[in-house]
């Protein structure tokens, strides 16, 4: 009797010492993996680094082709089921090993185009997830049917790519724009960016964090539109939280116009009440629209005389770790600079320079997320001639390997002959015990050795391919937060697509691979 209470209550330890949103079956339920954001299956058994070489297509599904074609919605797999959203405007429920069809949801009309733009996480029994219209939904996790759905921002581009997070009762979402991608004769700009929870039951805003003060009308643009300012500083990425601590943390992206807030920044806020903790802001100033880019941009274009129109978000989600006993949060910015910082106090511990982004502002540096395996964090470059996937220190920044994108990577495969293709890792990076798996721009999806960044693994996404659901789809430019991998049960899961530059008679596809 004794050793069986010793026993039980062992189990109950090992229980109790378990996150409350851990998943020990090793399912995937949200964009981050897990509350500390490392995008890393520890749970994964069956696959490992001898094995990788040896995956198979197991299924597809195939998007119907459409003017939009871009997935920006990685999956999320827990239990027996895949949950993911497409660029049709419908969000689907299937069979993780079949793809079966289980139930799936047609988002309802909006004032614009409306398709599924981030990761859905599951937890409570619902389903999380926003769209391009700025809305946010909770579905029942077993039949589909809308539980309530919210207006998170009621602005002319808002749109959700932060993926949401629940803890404590409540999901965390951020909320970027579009609006300094309008045309000069738009009156620039009104877009706040913000940090919002939301009750899981009811999806009543319980708080909200303004990134920036609000735009007063000051004046017009050359071409007499009316000015706004300060703008922007959009929450692009996906918050991760200290469970411990009670503390979010989350990266901004920079000002639409003029200079203010919380620009380029890691915001540490309490979970509970939003309030700011600390913040580190990793720019000067940094105020961009797409009119930097065009001809003539003087006077639309205020950081141009003094070159702060940098366009170097924070718009990757951050990783929690520990050295030595110190709570760390890293995060890597489009600068190609990874920081790391007390998550205590927000001083910084170190940073790294990982990649020299390109001039062109927008398609430089870290983008989107990074994983942490407990040994490593790995880290990719985007445009940064070439891109690269870095294994580093944790507690020093060293660089322990580095692997380019393959120099022939836009000469052979699908990638040959189209325009654009470079050697570019826009992607979120996942890993799971010796591997570390990252897409990339030329269409391939590749399994790196987590010890030496070797090439295990190749796939070429940018072929025809039967879905399950009876249509044929074919993979392209594999970049932005959707086309991360999820690894979960012996499967790998990830979409590809991104954009529609590629010739492509057919649309995207989510690829399942197994051995």
């Amino acid at each position: 009797m004794l050793r069986t209470t010793a026993l039980l209550t062992a189990a109950l330890v090992v229980l109790t010492a378990l996150p409350a949103t851990a998943h020990p079956s090793g399912d995937w339920a949200g964009w981050q993996k897990d509350p500390n954001g490392s995008r890393h299956n520890a749970a994964e058994w069956r696959l490992d680094q001898n094995n990788a070489g040896k995956l198979k297509l197991k299924w597809a599904f195939a998007y119907p082709k459409g003017e939009f074609n871009a997935v920006r919605s990685q999956p999320a797999v827990v239990g027996d089921t895949i949950y993911f959203g497409g660029p049709d405007g419908k969000f689907y429920a299937r069979d993780k090993r079949t793809g079966n069809a289980k139930w799936e949801f047609t988002l309802p009309p909006a004032t614009r185009y409306a398709y599924n733009s981030d990761g859905p996480t599951v937890s409570n029994g619902k389903v999380f997830f926003g769209d391009s219209a700025g809305r946010l939904f909770a579905l029942d996790q077993r039949t589909g049917q809308k539980r309530w759905q919210t207006q998170m921002d009621d602005t002319i581009a808002s749109q959700t790519t932060s993926s949401p997070i629940v803890h404590g009762g409540l999901v965390y979402v951020g909320t970027s724009s579009g609006e300094n991608m309008l045309p000069r004769d738009y009156p620039c700009c009104t877009f706040r960016g913000h940090m919002d929870a939301y009750d899981i039951d009811t999806g009543a805003l319980v708080w909200r964090h303004y990134t920036v003060p609000e735009p007063v009308e000051v004046g017009t643009w050359p071409n007499g539109a009316k000015r706004f300012e300060p703008s922007g500083v959009g929450v692009w990425s996906s918050p991760v939280i200290d469970r411990r601590t009670g503390t979010l943390y989350v990266g901004t992206g920079q000002n639409y116009s003029g200079k203010g807030g919380e620009f380029d920044s890691l915001l540490a806020l309490n979970a509970r009440t939003g309030a700011v903790k600390w913040t580190n802001q990793v720019t000067d100033a940094d105020t961009w629209r797409w009119a930097c880019n065009e001809p003539d941009p003087e006077g639309y274009c205020p950081g141009l005389k003094d070159n702060t129109n940098l366009d170097y978000d924070i718009g990757a989600t951050p990783n929690l770790f520990s050295v030595g006993g110190r709570q760390l949060v890293g995060v890597g910015q489009k600068s190609g600079v990874y920081h790391v910082f007390d998550a205590t106090t927000g001083q910084v511990v170190w940073r790294r320079q990982l990649g020299v982004p390109l001039p062109s502002a927008g398609i430089s540096g870290i983008q989107w997320g990074s994983s942490y395996d407990g040994k490593r964090l790995y880290i990719a470059t985007y445009y940064a001639d070439p891109g690269k996937l870095f294994a580093v220190d944790p507690a020093t920044g060293d660089v322990l390997w580095e692997t380019p994108a393959p120099e022939d990577g836009c000469s052979t495969g699908g990638a040959a002959g189209q325009p654009g293709c470079a050697r570019a890792h826009g992607v979120p990076v996942s890993s799971s015990p010796g591997v570390v798996w990252l897409g990339a721009q030329d269409g391939k999806f590749r399994a790196y050795h987590a010890r030496t960044g070797k090439i295990l693994w190749s796939y070429d996404t940018v072929q025809d391919v039967r879905g399950v659901n009876g249509l044929t789809g074919r993979g392209g430019v594999m970049a932005g937060p959707g086309t991360g991998a999820v690894v979960s049960d012996g499967m790998v899961y990830v979409q590809s697509g991104y954009h529609s530059d590629w010739v492509n008679p057919n649309g995207s596809v989510l690829l399942a691979f197994g051995l």
